[in-house]
């Protein structure tokens, strides 16, 4: 990218360090044809399960493509259990490097981007405090060219200060924050974290004015500020953005906030609007994360929105065309690349706009990303500083110890693929894992009720080694177990129903956003009207020569031929809010008292199901402030038979 300076760069708000420029994309040689794919792919971590097919369309590029990825929560290392996301950042570093070089050689551009939420779902980013110290080393080797921030990096103090002093240092002006500010330690002003904008121009002459929006969280910690994007459009800072004396070719609006509007809590139609009042027809393109769904919007003839996933499975490709002498400064191919199909599709029926897209959502697994690189037949598709990465996240898990083995999972348990109260569920598991494991011995043989909610458990449990890895990927969060002494029954047995009735309080539910569930935790993908991984819509059809396995069936406003690879749809059920464990009850079931047990965030949902009879000061830790959410599905599996039956040799078939 050629960097400009002028009167549309980032104003100096705040006390910013910038890091130097992104390394310079060497020009190489690479096949753009349709490749037809004949062997196995390599496995990148040891363990990791190869994709049985893949992808049979090639992409289609466009004068301005992107890469892009999202709520990443720490995946890197791939999902060794699922063999249709088995790559790891080692492969998507190499990836994004060889795509960087063919858009080079074809005369178009490439913009890399990010879309926050870097941790809290995996060993690697979470096993270190803070959250992020190790897996971060390995993320910024990535070559980005945008990347915005995300609500799980500013729950906390420490890790919004590491976003700061870490993340935004090293990322310079590309890391955008335009509506989130931080407390500076020494001065006590409010700055921003990052940059509020970037002003640039691409390799190819495209004039890119670019944001990063997150949405109106208010769960922050409060060494942080959001501010709300009906206010931030109105600051002067942002109008005089819009109002620059530099050309604007395009406007790139990337944030945690989802894809599209409506009742998903989205942001972006407020930018969009203000956008629109200033540049009626210069195209803008979202890109969004938050809440773990594919899915892909038209805004209006010359303006989209993407989303692509979550945790490392999918790789979200957006292309676009139209750009000529007389909208833009772009030096490029026109109209497109040849030897690879262009985007054709406008945006709206009716278009009379120049600009045609093309979207695709691709599983992030070796075959996939060989098949698109065009190597299927080349050896060299990884290049050093992804075999680097991968050799690095091996490292690290070794030191980390994050592969240590403490039971044997008898069977699959998913979260939302099985009816919330049957075998092949989780959370039956779970509450017994909470009855079992959460014990103050001193109190053991006083009944309990243990309650926890639904959207801390982030993940499924995979028949096969349970490992040290498991327990973040399963229970990532640090959610200390209080309690409330010897309840009357009547009122303790009717706390469940009642949580479930009132549903998620507004510190979790954000007003009318559905998709924030819990203080620390991400939604439920079923608040959404387009479909994800797990939703039941019409499988789709395309020519496919081997038997389809499970996976994401998506259907967005292009349709439902944006899965670059073919599944068959997985069931998805709605699971409650809230759940909970029972010990020490009678055959019965009843009891005079009952000490009910609840995690911290949930207190003032407890103390107002409770009644004005308890406050605060009826409340104490149950066993320790050190004993967390993360800590009692590893003591269940170690003392469970059934758990521990499989070992030492353990398998997952």
């Amino acid at each position: 990218m050629m960097w400009l300076s002028g009167s549309c760069l980032s104003l100096p708000l705040g006390v910013f360090v910038l890091a130097t420029g992104s390394l310079a994309c060497s020009d190489c040689t690479g096949s753009t044809g349709h490749v037809e794919h004949v062997r196995h792919v390599k496995r990148m971590q040891p363990g990791a399960i190869n994709a049985t097919y893949g992808p049979t369309r090639v992409l289609e590029w466009g004068q301005l493509n992107f890469l892009h990825t999202t709520d990443t929560h720490g995946w890197l290392e791939g999902h060794l259990k699922e063999a249709n996301y088995g790559a790891d950042w080692g492969d998507f570093i190499s990836f994004s490097t060889r795509f960087k070089h063919q858009a080079g050689n074809m005369g178009v551009d490439l913009l890399v981007v990010d879309t926050g939420d870097l941790h809290d779902g995996a060993g690697l980013s979470d096993v270190t405090t803070p959250d992020g110290e190790i897996s971060m080393k390995v993320f910024d080797q990535a070559e980005y060219d945008l990347l915005a921030i995300g609500n799980h990096e500013l729950y906390l103090a420490d890790v919004a200060y590491q976003t700061l002093n870490v993340i935004s240092t090293y990322w310079g002006d590309k890391y955008l924050t335009s509506n989130v500010q931080i407390l500076n330690q020494q001065s006590g002003e409010w700055q921003y974290i990052g940059k509020t904008q970037r002003y640039f121009t691409t390799q190819h002459g495209l004039r890119v004015m670019a944001f990063g929006v997150l949405f109106d969280f208010t769960g922050n910690t409060n060494v942080t500020k959001v501010i709300p994007a009906e206010q931030m459009v109105k600051q002067q800072w942002f109008q005089d953005a819009l109002n620059c004396p530099e050309p604007v070719d395009v406007f790139v609006v990337l944030g945690h906030n989802p894809a599209r509007g409506g009742n998903t809590g989205s942001t972006f139609p407020v930018v969009f609007d203000a956008i629109r009042a200033v540049h009626p027809d210069t195209p803008i393109q979202f890109l969004g994360g938050h809440s773990h769904i594919r899915d892909f919007a038209v805004f209006d003839s010359s303006s989209t929105s993407l989303e692509s996933g979550r945790y490392c499975e999918t790789l979200g490709w957006l292309s676009m065309s139209g750009f000529d002498a007389s909208n833009s400064g772009f030096s490029g191919i026109m109209p497109g690349p040849a030897g690879v199909p262009n985007p054709t599709r406008k945006a709206t029926q009716n278009s009379t706009s120049p600009f045609v897209y093309s979207r695709r959502y691709l599983d992030w697994n070796r075959r996939t990303f060989e098949y698109h690189a065009a190597t299927w037949y080349d050896q060299s598709f990884d290049y050093n500083n992804g075999v680097a990465a991968t050799a690095e996240i091996t490292k690290y898990r070794n030191q980390l110890n994050l592969s240590d083995v403490y039971g044997c999972v008898p069977q699959d348990y998913c979260l939302t693929c099985a009816p919330f109260n049957s075998s092949d569920n989780i959370f039956p598991l779970l509450s017994d894992a909470m009855a079992t494991a959460v014990v103050n011995e001193s109190r053991k043989d006083i009944p309990r009720y243990i309650i926890s909610n639904t959207g801390s458990i982030r993940f499924d449990m995979y028949k096969g080694p349970f490992t040290y890895d498991d327990q973040f990927i399963v229970s990532p969060f640090r959610d200390v177990f209080l309690y409330v002494p010897e309840v009357p029954y009547a009122l303790a047995s009717q706390l469940l129903g009642a949580l479930n009735k009132a549903g998620a309080s507004q510190k979790r539910d954000l007003g009318f956003m559905a998709v924030e569930r819990d203080i620390c935790v991400d939604p439920p993908l079923g608040h959404f009207g387009v479909t994800r991984r797990g939703d039941m819509l019409p499988r789709i059809t395309r020519r496919q020569v081997v038997d389809t396995v499970p996976g994401y069936t998506t259907s967005d406003d292009f349709g439902q031929d944006g899965d670059d690879t073919a599944h068959s749809e997985i069931p998805h059920y709605e699971v409650p809010d809230f759940f909970q464990g029972s010990a020490g009850f009678d055959e019965g079931g009843q009891a005079e008292a009952v000490d009910v047990v609840f995690v911290d965030f949930i207190e003032s949902d407890i103390l107002s199901m409770l009644g004005s009879d308890y406050s605060s000061d009826d409340v104490s830790y149950y066993i320790s402030s050190n004993f967390t959410t993360r800590d009692y599905l590893p003591l269940y599996v170690r003392g469970s038979e059934a758990f521990q039956a499989g070992l030492p040799n353990c398998t997952a078939t």
